[in-house]
């Protein structure tokens, strides 16, 4: 399995969303390794769109989406959930592809304890569940993606049909056809026919 280059994070937003998927993202703690493959996605492109917390400018919470890509995005939500991102396109386009689901691969013990429940099916199929599963946090904001404890792998896998919907748990741009999932993957956050 091949790291994924920083190269591979400085494109465009949508090709970048649609080619993460089946890839496996790593995150060691300690002598801990968690990993799983990305079976969803959803991008944000900057300033033209309404849902991407680049759209109105710069702020302390989004600083990272302005900077290099191929680094990690994480974000507080709802008062209780952390999102996890990676920034895309070149520093300062400001966009990013949210991973909303996992298939758990490696390190499913912790992933339970982490998450407390043990149906294996639920326990990543989420943005928020996946951050608590693999315990990614505000600290992890701004990691490099591609040096470090929080990795992404290439194993080659492609034999899988894409599905495209639109994004879902925003309020603005819901129309943009810009989540993407493997079809019939049962760890996809919500399944569409």
């Amino acid at each position: 399995m091949l790291i994924l280059p920083q190269s591979f994070y400085a494109r465009d937003t949508l090709v970048v969303a649609k080619e993460l998927l089946g890839k496996i993202l790593v995150r060691k703690i300690g002598r801990a390794t968690l990993s799983g493959r990305i079976v969803e996605t959803e991008a944000y492109v900057g300033s033209i769109d309404p849902a991407c917390h680049a759209f109105k400018g710069q702020t302390k919470r989004n600083q990272v989406m302005f900077g290099p890509p191929g680094h990690a995005y994480v974000y507080f939500t709802y008062g209780k959930h952390f999102c996890l991102n990676f920034v895309t396109e070149p520093e300062g386009n400001a966009c990013a592809v949210l991973i909303r689901a996992l298939e758990p691969i490696k390190g499913i013990k912790h992933m339970i304890a982490n998450r407390r429940i043990d149906e294996i099916k639920n326990l990543c199929s989420g943005p928020a569940k996946l951050t608590q599963a693999f315990s990614i946090g505000r600290e992890e904001n701004g990691f490099p993606l591609f040096d470090g404890n929080l990795l992404v792998y290439d194993d080659s896998m492609d034999n899988f049909q894409i599905g495209t919907s639109g994004r879902i748990g925003i309020n603005a741009g819901t129309d943009l056809p810009w989540r993407y999932f493997i079809k019939n993957n049962q760890f996809v956050s919500r399944l569409v026919k």
